[in-house]
C-alpha cells in the first residue's frame, strides 16, 4: 500500500471513528432518557445497551488500528 493510500485509509478510519463516537453518545442519551421515564421499556433499553456495547467494540478496534504498536 502506498503512503497516499495509507493516509487516505487513516483519514477514513478517523471519520468513521467520529461517526461511531457520535452514535455511541446518542445511544447513551437515549438510554438515559428512557431510564428516566416511569414506563421505561426494559427490552428496548437492553437492546440499546447491547447496540452501544457493539459500537464501543468497533471504536476500540478502530483506535487500535490508528494507534501504532509501541515495542518497548
Amino acid at each position: 500500500m502506498s503512503k497516499a493510500e495509507e493516509m487516505k485509509t487513516e483519514e477514513v478510519l478517523r471519520v468513521e471513528l467520529e461517526v461511531l463516537k457520535r452514535e455511541h453518545r446518542d445511544l447513551d442519551e437515549a438510554i438515559t432518557a428512557l431510564e428516566d421515564r416511569a414506563t421505561a421499556d426494559q427490552l428496548t433499553i437492553r437492546r440499546l445497551k447491547k447496540q452501544k456495547l457493539m459500537l464501543k467494540d468497533k471504536i476500540a478496534r478502530i483506535e487500535d488500528q490508528l494507534t501504532p504498536d509501541i515495542i518497548a
